[in-house]
């Protein structure tokens, strides 16, 4: 079964406090959300993370060029 929803929404102000890689931000109606997850390299890094050796530890890396 089919539903066509026709929607006109008008948001005048809208404040978002916070919002993580899982959010979720909806307006009007949705019949199924798929996950989508696009990694990009904002900080131009060329190197790969180094392995953890142990849990908990904290990897600093100092040698970027600005």
């Amino acid at each position: 079964m089919n539903f066509y929803i026709n929607q006109s929404i008008i948001i005048n102000q809208i404040k978002i406090q916070g919002i993580t890689n899982s959010s979720v931000f909806q307006i009007g109606s949705v019949g199924m959300i798929k996950a989508l997850a696009q990694g990009r390299n904002t900080g131009n890094f060329t190197q790969p993370v180094p392995e953890i050796k142990e849990e908990g530890q904290q990897i600093i890396q100092r040698d970027k060029k600005t």
